[in-house]
């Protein structure tokens, strides 16, 4: 009996604290509702003509690109109302567009026309550092002669002025991704040596610009490389095939991350596959990206460090998943597919765990894209397919809400897709108008800025600072207007891998 009394006391005990537990829990998420606050609105629109486009990162992985610094400024591209004079044959990294498009520059409630270089010709804005330098490329009014399409050149906007970075190697399809608060500047050209794995069928090299010098960073042994980012420690890093064979899955030689440091390219390596990409560099030197695994049939997210290597976050209980970002703790986020479906879902990975992030009410899938030093995530919870952005979101306090219920009354588009958020909490991304059909949202898409309505932006006009009901946070579901296309696709297939290896140059600028 004795015996008895005492399991029974113990299930008590134990039951006790499972409801003192979930009543902590249940408070702490009230809490967190209870203390949401408001977002001011702002449509960037566009320089006269019908759409805006934001940029991603240069490896076509659909994770975010340095767009948004820590001041909150904002670069990217928008149509202007001057018709295209080449339309409809455009630059191999330009929008099939019937308007010229420029460069353009958000800072302070102001947007600015970055321009392009001299003549009627079309320009697109990649990357702003921390100190307003802003890197791209630009239409030169010429015509390639080897690929008959617009020539670019790649260009750095330094105080209002266009800088065109040159060319070399007789190239003349050259573009910069990224840039450095030093002014060094990275991408990639085509110069005039056949190579049968390009999608110029000419070869893709990797350079650096610094000084006024631009430089070919060579490869890893095979014909092709690029580079995409540049850290504040002047490290470079992109991806570079290590020979001219074919694999049998991906059509293509092995292409592995590099990190190029003073002269020297070193391989990262993969997680076992023949195709990996790169998709940060931070001032640490560390490096996330996704490596397929042997066989060449999934892949992974990785963290590549000097100390460790290359190391596989995992993934959800699924096949596939990414690394999109990474902020100083060393938390990262991206998305993995969970258990028996091709579902994925959003997460963070911290201390080597990775904790799922979940998905909104009705949506199957997630995905988180960045992440701020104050651990507020941002992405998009997918539509049923899994393939599309429908709700930009926020997650903080282990809570995800739809940012789509935090705006303003007057706010007119339907937030799809959250690409970038800084350590003030402002986020930038891409929504779309009532009423758009997904087929046009590509022509009709806005990037959108959100101001938080909070103690770091006290007195800003138009800025609501009344808490958010949190009952309307809870239970609002948001109209499906429109959804955001490419950005928010699941991670390569193999079926997929030829034809996005052939396109390693090639990636788009997505339109939104």
């Amino acid at each position: 009996m004795k015996k008895n009394l005492t399991v029974v006391l113990a299930l008590i005990s134990f039951f006790a604290s499972l409801a003192i537990t979930a009543q902590l829990a249940a408070q702490e998420h009230k809490d967190h509702q209870a203390e949401q606050r408001r977002y001011k609105f702002i449509d960037l629109g566009t320089l006269g003509g019908p759409a805006a486009f934001l940029t991603e990162d240069s490896t076509g992985s659909g994770s975010s690109s340095g767009i948004l610094n820590r001041r909150g400024t904002v670069v990217s591209s928008a149509d202007t109302s001057m018709p295209d004079p080449n339309f409809p044959n455009a630059c191999f990294l330009c929008p099939t567009d019937a308007f010229i498009v420029h460069a353009f520059r958000w800072d302070k409630g102001v947007l600015s026309d970055l321009g392009a270089l001299p003549g009627v010709n079309s320009s697109f804005a990649n990357w702003i550092s921390e100190n307003g330098l802003v890197a791209g490329f630009s239409e030169n009014g010429l015509i390639d002669p080897l690929l008959g399409v617009p020539e670019i050149q790649g260009v750095l906007w330094k105080d209002d002025a266009i800088i065109n970075l040159g060319t070399l190697e007789g190239s003349h399809q050259i573009a910069a991704f990224a840039v450095n608060n030093k002014a060094q500047v990275v991408g990639a050209f085509v110069n005039t040596i056949p190579d049968p794995f390009s999608p110029f069928g000419l070869q893709v090299r990797a350079f650096l610009w610094q000084n006024g010098v631009i430089q070919d960073l060579g490869t890893l042994g095979g014909p092709e490389s690029v580079a995409n980012f540049v850290n504040e420690r002047g490290q470079v890093v992109g991806t570079a095939f290590t020979n001219s064979t074919a694999n049998l899955v991906t059509g293509v030689p092995t292409q592995d991350p590099f990190l190029w440091d003073d002269g020297t390219m070193a391989d990262l390596g993969t997680l076992g596959g023949t195709f990996g990409i790169p998709n940060l560099l931070d001032d640490r030197g560390r490096v996330i990206g996704q490596s397929n695994m042997a066989g060449d049939l999934n892949h992974h997210p990785f963290l590549w460090t000097k100390s460790t290597g290359m190391l596989d976050l995992g993934t959800l209980g699924g096949d596939n998943g990414q690394a999109n970002w990474m902020n100083e703790a060393g938390e990262i986020v991206g998305k993995a597919d969970v258990p028996g479906s091709k579902e994925h879902h959003a997460f963070i990975w911290r201390n080597g765990v990775m904790k799922d992030l979940g998905t909104l009410p009705g949506d199957p899938c997630s995905n988180a894209v960045d992440i701020n030093s104050r651990g507020q995530v941002v992405g998009a919870s997918d539509t049923p397919d899994c393939l599309l952005g429908r709700h930009a979101f926020l997650w903080e306090d282990s809570v995800m809400t739809d940012l789509n219920t935090l705006l303003p009354p007057s706010a007119h588009l339907q937030l799809t897709v959250a690409f970038n958020i800084n350590d003030r909490g402002e986020i930038v991304g891409i929504g779309v108008p009532p009423g758009v059909p997904a087929q046009d949202q590509f022509n009709l898409g806005h990037v959108f800025v959100l101001v938080p309505c909070d103690e770091k932006h006290s007195d800003i006009e138009g800025c609501d600072y009344d808490i958010v009901d949190a009952a309307a946070v809870q239970n609002n579901t948001a109209p499906l207007f429109s959804v955001h296309a490419a950005a928010m696709q699941v991670g390569l297939r193999p079926s997929e891998m030829k034809d996005r290896n052939r396109a390693l140059l090639a990636n788009r600028n997505r339109r939104r």
